[in-house]
């Protein structure tokens, strides 16, 4: 089935404080949900904007730079996967796409948001089906959001290595279910997300190596129980 194109956004804010809304990682089982907001200046165009999914890591990377440093302002917001677990995913999501425009230097006149609804806050805005690849504003705050979240990826793979984090970005690819079902959930894990509790069930915890090495206990200067049964 061909992919309809959808045509030109036309928004009836034609102002220049004009934010930008989008996130990334709703769907991994590990990690952050990462939003981001970003105000354009209109004196400081920056060429190749588009849905940051389309883009090589290579030009992200270039263009994650760039938008920093002409945007007029720009903020990642978050919520941790604790929050997550606590709010449900749509909610944590709001709340980090509210923390990102919280967080502007500039405040914006008018939001468009990527998707179909926009959280309950105080900035006239409108959602943008597509708005990552139809405003360029959007596309701008994709190229942030997901290059944000990428590299904390990477970290994770180093702080938990076993997981392949670094290529699936905690998306449940085979991989990344085989790896949790054999080493357990890390704390960064969601555990409101149905893989995770049942890899917990199943598995438990992830331990870190240090912690699983035999130790002796003539070298302990406390009971060897004392930690025993505890996350």
């Amino acid at each position: 089935m061909a992919r309809v194109e959808l045509p030109p956004f036309e928004c009836s804010y034609r102002g220049s404080l004009l934010a930008g809304v989008d996130e990334v990682g709703r769907g991994p089982l590990i990690g952050a949900v990462v939003t981001a907001a970003v105000i354009l200046h209109p004196d400081r165009p920056i060429a190749g904007l588009a849905d940051s999914k389309k883009l090589t890591e290579k030009k992200r990377n270039a263009l994650y730079d760039e938008i920093m440093a002409k945007a007029e302002a720009w903020c990642i917001g978050r919520c941790e996967a604790h929050e997550v677990d606590t709010l449900n995913i749509y909610q944590a999501t709001m709340v980090a796409m509210k923390r990102a425009v919280e967080g502007l230097d500039v405040e914006p006149e008018y939001v468009l948001v990527d998707g179909n609804r926009c959280p309950n806050w105080r900035w006239p805005s409108e959602p943008v089906v597509k708005g990552d690849s139809r405003v360029e504003a959007i596309s701008a705050a994709s190229i942030l959001a997901k290059v944000t979240r990428d590299r904390e990826m990477e970290v994770l793979e180093r702080t938990y290595p076993g997981f392949g984090l670094a290529k699936h970005k905690g998306y449940p690819t085979p991989v990344h279910l085989e790896a949790l079902n054999r080493l357990g959930a890390t704390p960064e894990h969601r555990r409101s997300f149905r893989p995770v509790r049942e890899a917990i069930d199943a598995v438990g915890l992830w331990q870190s190596p240090r912690t699983t090495e035999r130790v002796g206990t003539e070298d302990l200067s406390f009971p060897t129980d004392l930690f025993e049964n505890s996350d």
